[in-house]
């Protein structure tokens, strides 16, 4: 073993520090979605799930690396000249098997909920495909209450789905507002946001909690939207909270990231809708986060640098000191 092997650290704790920082993030991000402005809320709780699973994703690959090494094949193809040695072996290839098995269930439960989501996305607009339709507006014979924006492959395949009983339910105003409500969604991409959430919560447990504030955050920019376009904000709030009392229920086949009127907990939109029009663009939650997302990014770099050092030890790149 050469001298500066020992002298350097182990990469080991900083891969799975990683793993474990995102815990701290659902608790955070409910603070900022509740506290700050909500397209800044939005921008920044999605950001911070996506920084963090993209750190899970990297440690978990990178604590794969010493138990393919640890294979005499991928060893050789590695052209290694002595044992990989990133920490005590035990250690090191008891970490690598969960990793492993974490990273198998993570594709299989990636790959198979994302065609479940194209499928339910292509049923929707199979849907509205033959309905006439009056910028992006298609209205559904059904006496069921229902609204939602429907987000195309293209800006102008977009699409604003609502039934007959949902505009049977709305006076004409709390109509236009609802209208308004779902345009933002589509001219905000809010789907986009609630893509990279959902992917983000099937990388780690604890991001799947950051989901429902992803999805609040994206309600509350098309509420305060809305307001705008509307300029009465307690009239966007009795659309909201009408919208939600003739909602039975929503359906199960729409894609999870098409935004629909009565997402997110209608009783705290409906709230804020009552007051004042939110200003806040900072809050200590928001800089807890950042600083989570920072030491998440920090020692996932750190653990990469120090184990490719050590793959450069054990190829005889690094000679001893």
């Amino acid at each position: 073993m050469t001298v500066s092997a020992l002298l350097s650290p182990a990469p080991l704790p900083f891969l799975l520090l990683p793993l474990i920082l995102p815990w701290g993030l659902p608790p955070l991000a409910r603070r900022v979605a509740e506290r700050i402005r909500p397209d800044i809320a939005l921008w920044t709780v999605t950001a911070a799930a996506a920084v963090l699973a993209l750190g899970v994703l990297a440690c978990l690959g990178t604590l794969l690396l010493p138990l393919a090494l640890a294979v005499p094949p991928l060893a050789r193809l590695a052209e290694l000249v002595r044992p990989l040695n990133a920490g005590p072996r035990a250690l090191v290839l008891g970490a690598a098997a969960p990793a492993a098995g974490a990273l198998a269930v993570t594709a299989a439960v990636a790959v198979r909920r994302a065609i479940a989501e194209a499928r339910r996305f292509r049923a929707a607009h199979e849907d509205v495909a033959g309905l006439p339709h009056a910028g992006g507006l298609c209205v559904v014979d059904d006496p069921r209450a229902e609204a939602y924006a429907l987000p195309g492959a293209r800006r102008r395949a977009d699409r604003i789905v609502v039934t007959t009983g949902m505009l049977r339910a709305l006076s004409a105003p709390e109509r236009e507002a609802l209208l308004a409500h779902e345009r933002a969604h589509l001219n905000g991409r809010h789907h986009l946001f609630l893509a990279t959430g959902r992917l983000a919560g099937w990388c780690h447990p604890a991001l799947t909690g950051v989901v429902r504030q992803v999805s609040y955050a994206a309600e509350r920019a098309a509420d305060e939207a809305a307001a705008r376009a509307a300029g009465d904000r307690g009239l966007t709030a009795r659309a909201v909270g009408r919208a939600a009392l003739a909602t039975t229920r929503e359906r199960a086949d729409r894609p999870s990231f098409a935004p629909g009127a009565v997402g997110g907990p209608v009783p705290a939109r409906v709230k804020a809708l009552l007051g004042r029009a939110p200003t806040r663009r900072m809050a200590p939650a928001l800089l807890a986060m950042a600083l989570l997302c920072g030491i998440s990014g920090g020692s996932a770099t750190a653990g990469l640098t120090l184990l490719h050092r050590d793959v450069e030890v054990a190829q005889g790149d690094i000679g001893d000191l």
